[in-house]
């Protein structure tokens, strides 16, 4: 039987070795042998691990499937695959300008890594929620501030809030928004572990799925509908503008 040699390389260990595989062998089988014949690759929960086929392009590197067999990726004598742990940190931003780091699995297409953001943030109907990808003129630097708490919390509200007004400006019309494609990876999209990217309600498909008991939805679909009609993505009445800027300025400022 044809066998097709491969060098395994363990990222972690900076070890690489060599083995045979027959091509019909499945990545998840090829990864159990892998752990079997190489000492070094006993490194944690296995299924935190899988082979990667990196390219000189970062974008063009591809995760291999467990449940496809290896000669499906036509793999030739002397190719080099890494073992290494699928998991990387995502910063992900909220429209009220908090910040969570999140661990996510880089082999998933963003659509799968969907219900894992939304489910950490507390967030039950994932599938109405995207990723924005944010330019670079849009961050914000959080430069050490060595003042009063008080003079801290001003900057640092003054800083967000001209965050803020610059997503307001770039996110102006659904069309305008620079959607992350969810049937791509992150690493297909060139989005690293320092880049932070925008969750953003996509969907609405009823105001069921909204829980008046959720505190973090309220509040994230609060300030998503506040900067629409602020931007002019939603026009209202007068009036209506009226009682919600009523409603906003009890928010900001109390009784």
């Amino acid at each position: 039987m044809a066998t097709i040699s491969l060098r395994i390389s363990i990222v972690e260990k900076n070890v690489t070795k060599t083995m045979q595989f027959d091509p019909n062998t499945s990545v998840y089988d090829a990864c159990r042998l892998i752990r079997e014949k190489i000492t070094e690759a006993n490194l944690g929960q296995p299924k935190d691990y899988g082979l990667f086929l990196a390219d000189e392009d970062v974008k063009k590197g591809v995760w291999l499937e467990p449940g496809r067999n290896l000669d499906y990726y036509i793999l030739r004598n002397g190719d080099l695959l890494e073992y290494r742990k699928k998991l990387r940190t995502l910063r992900v931003r909220m429209l009220d300008g908090t910040l969570k780091t999140l661990l996510v699995d880089d082999s998933q297409p963003v659509a799968n890594l969907m219900v894992v953001i939304c489910t950490k943030i507390g967030i039950t109907n994932h599938d109405e929620y995207s990723l924005v990808r944010e330019s670079p003129e849009d961050e914000v630097e959080n430069k050490p501030n060595y003042g009063t708490l008080t003079l801290k919390r001003k900057k640092e509200e003054k800083e967000r809030d001209a965050k803020m007004e610059q997503l307001r400006k770039k996110l102006k019309t659904d069309d305008e928004v620079n959607w992350i494609d969810p049937s791509k990876t992150l690493r297909e999209q060139g989005i690293d572990e320092s880049e932070p990217v925008l969750l953003r309600r996509k969907f609405f498909f009823s105001d069921q799925n909204i829980d008046s008991r959720d505190p973090v939805q309220l509040n994230l679909l609060y300030v998503q509908a506040r900067d629409a009609i602020l931007d002019g993505t939603h026009p209202i009445t007068q009036e209506m503008a009226c009682e919600l800027a009523g409603v906003q300025a009890h928010i900001q400022f109390g009784d």
